[in-house]
């Protein structure tokens, strides 16, 4: 596992895995595997977009992004605040509101008519901005659109999500060749420790998770996912 979890961060990733739990955001089942985006298969998946919908999850998990933003960044080293499209645009507008800084969100792709934009809001010329999205798997896609921030003029090292699957290797060295630092709030070991001290799992299905989390391309490649 290349994710590195620091003493101090510890009470931040129990807190944000009860949350995820608590609210049904977190889905186990190494029975009937789930086939990601990126074609991996596996026996958990989770849905950070549930968290708009749970007020008091969302302002203690918005609460401890700013606490990790002040220490791990610092406040000073930001300028304004990016939502990548789609699910990264309402953190990136708490986050903003909480920090006072403006907002913008990157899209996909520019749209098909009128300014051809990527970028939506009012960047600045050589503005430092915090890339936020909700979750990060391999990493690729915030690359993408730091890469677009960069384009339009902004300087972009940081990007923060709520959680990172890191169990995909070298997704933070490669993040780091580009010059892009990501901070996250937990990840899939936190999780899975959480959820087997709440009794949120059972054992079976613990060991099978563990040893998806332990092998991720051959777990996939196992049960009829991506296997490179």
């Amino acid at each position: 596992m290349d994710a590195i979890r620091t003493p101090d961060s510890l009470p931040t990733a129990t807190t944000v895995s009860r949350i995820l739990l608590d609210i049904g955001a977190v889905h186990f089942r190494p029975r009937e595997p789930y086939t990601l985006t990126s074609g991996w298969a596996s026996p958990v998946y989770i849905d950070c977009r549930k968290i708009i919908a749970f007020p008091r999850a969302r302002q203690k998990i918005i609460s401890l992004a700013v606490e990790h933003v002040e220490h791990r960044i610092g406040f000073d080293k930001l300028d304004t605040v990016a939502g990548g499209e789609t699910a990264g645009i309402p953190y990136a507008a708490w986050l903003a509101d909480r920090l006072n800084l403006p907002m913008q969100y990157v899209r996909k792709k520019p749209k098909g008519f009128g300014r051809m934009a990527r970028i939506e809001g009012d960047l600045k010329e050589g503005q430092q901005v915090l890339l936020v999205e909700d979750l990060a798997t391999d990493g690729g896609s915030k690359i993408h659109f730091a890469q677009a921030l960069r384009e339009a003029g902004a300087q972009c090292h940081h990007a923060l999500v709520i959680f990172f699957y890191g169990i995909f290797p070298r997704a933070l060295d490669h993040l780091s060749r580009e010059d892009l630092e990501l901070h996250y709030l937990c990840t899939w070991h936190d999780v899975l420790q959480t959820a087997l001290k709440t009794d949120s799992i059972t054992h079976n299905d613990a060991v099978e998770v563990q040893s998806f989390l332990d092998d991720p391309k051959g777990w996939s490649a196992a049960n009829k996912g991506r296997a490179a």
